[in-house]
């Protein structure tokens, strides 16, 4: 499903991923994490597919909020699990969404 954004602009977190071997204790981790974002002031959703490389993109109202959750102590534990444990590779990009259209 879509996430449902307002008019842009607003702020996209795009998370890209290789998971490694050990992928223990994953599935639980981002259902938590899927969930404290989204009580998270100024999260306004999330979407994601997971083939062979995984993308998870986050809308965000503003950088402030991307930094609160950067920062939230148990995000921090699932970024130290994911660092050590779940991913083999990863790299984030934070992107000004200016524009978005559908069918």
């Amino acid at each position: 499903m879509f996430a449902n954004t307002p008019e842009p602009p607003y702020y996209a977190v795009i998370f890209s991923s290789l998971m490694s071997n050990d992928t223990d204790g994953y599935e639980n981790m981002a259902e938590l994490m899927v969930a404290l974002a989204s009580e998270q002031g100024g999260f306004l959703g999330i979407e994601s597919a997971r083939e062979e490389l995984g993308i998870t993109v986050s809308y965000w109202q503003d950088l402030a909020s991307i930094k609160q959750w950067k920062a939230h102590a148990k995000h921090r534990i699932a970024q130290k699990y994911g660092r050590e444990k779940w991913y083999s590779d990863f790299k984030v990009r934070i992107a000004k969404v200016e524009k978005d259209y559908a069918l």
